[in-house]
């Protein structure tokens, strides 16, 4: 297992579309991703999960993954955090 933190560095807007874009990056992975926000640890790969969380710019949230790929599903979704492209 793995685990890291990203700070929030994309505008998150009320379309909701950062949140839908991770669920489909998390959903790449056959390692089992959870976004931990303060208390809450949430499987990314589940879109109503992931609409509970409550995050901004500047936010602090954890990524965590176990499984056969979690390192690059971790790298992955934190590069995204923390800067809104996956280029």
């Amino acid at each position: 297992m793995i685990n890291k933190k990203a700070v929030v560095n994309f505008p998150v807007d009320s379309e909701a579309r950062p949140v839908a874009m991770m669920v489909q990056i998390a959903s790449q992975f056959e390692s089992k991703v959870y976004i931990i926000d303060k208390s809450k640890r949430i499987n990314a790969k589940s879109i109503m999960g992931m609409m509970s969380v409550n995050f901004g710019r500047g936010d602090e949230l954890g990524v965590e993954a176990e499984g056969s790929d979690e390192d690059k599903a971790v790298d992955t979704i934190i590069k995204y955090i923390e800067t809104g492209s996956l280029a």
